[in-house]
């Protein structure tokens, strides 16, 4: 019997000594390296940096050129109607270069360009081209013949004023026919646009005169050229503006 317990004992003496002791650690299999995925880690960060760079060098690839500043009409130079801006380059975009400026001015709008236009270079030509049906006629205008602020873009009526005796008054019971045809209201163009209008820092004009072109009507041109060239023109502002 006693041996018995002896050897139950040291049965229980080597199950106990198997288990792990306190605060000891599981034995761990090795990590298995994976140097592919490493490798794939690497080129895209790789890939992430240089598109990042592009994206810098690609913003930073701007070109300077022309914004006009103020409505220029068909065949209406830019003059001095512009101001320079960034863009980002683009082959495929005709843009007229701040450096070309000066070519620029000497070309005419083929079409109305408006205030803030980016400019590119299917929008001018050497001559001015107006619309079919179409004539533009100078007027020289002495103070009180045209409306303040007058400017190109505007839509005018054109009268015929004052009168052509050169004499005193009319006699009494006549009444010319190529005197003043705004007696009775009605004016030589009921509508026409101003093409331009030279300002008063153009020193080649005289200070008491302003030159306007107007566009109007093929048939209407021969009217306002007579009555422009005897100073009896005058221009008032319509609706349509």
């Amino acid at each position: 019997m006693r041996i018995q317990e002896r050897t139950g004992a040291g049965n229980n003496r080597a199950a106990t000594s198997a288990q792990p002791a306190m605060g000891e650690r599981l034995p761990t299999p090795p990590r298995e390296r994976k140097p592919a995925l490493a490798a794939l880690a690497v080129l895209l960060v790789l890939v992430g940096a240089l598109g990042a760079t592009m994206l810098v060098l690609r913003a930073g690839d701007r070109i300077e050129v022309v914004k006009v500043t103020s409505d220029i009409q068909a065949g209406e130079s830019v003059g001095d109607h512009v101001t320079s801006v960034l863009v980002a380059e683009d082959s495929s975009i005709n843009y007229v270069e701040w450096k070309q400026l000066a070519t620029l001015k000497k070309l005419k709008a083929k079409s109305p360009i408006y205030k803030g236009t980016v400019v590119i270079g299917d929008m001018f030509a050497e001559g001015a081209e107006l619309p079919a049906g179409k004539a533009s006629v100078g007027v020289s205008l002495k103070e009180g013949q045209y409306p303040s602020g007058i400017k190109s873009g505007d839509t005018v009526a054109v009268y015929r004023v004052g009168d052509t005796a050169t004499g005193g008054s009319r006699s009494s019971g006549s009444s010319s026919s190529s005197g003043s045809s705004s007696a009775d209201g009605a004016p030589i163009v009921e509508q026409a646009k101003v093409s331009s209008v030279k300002n008063d820092t153009d020193s080649t004009i005289s200070s008491t005169n302003l030159p306007v072109t107007l566009i109007v009507d093929s048939g209407q041109a021969a009217s306002v050229a007579s009555a422009a060239s005897a100073g009896q023109v005058a221009l008032v502002i319509v609706p349509g503006n």
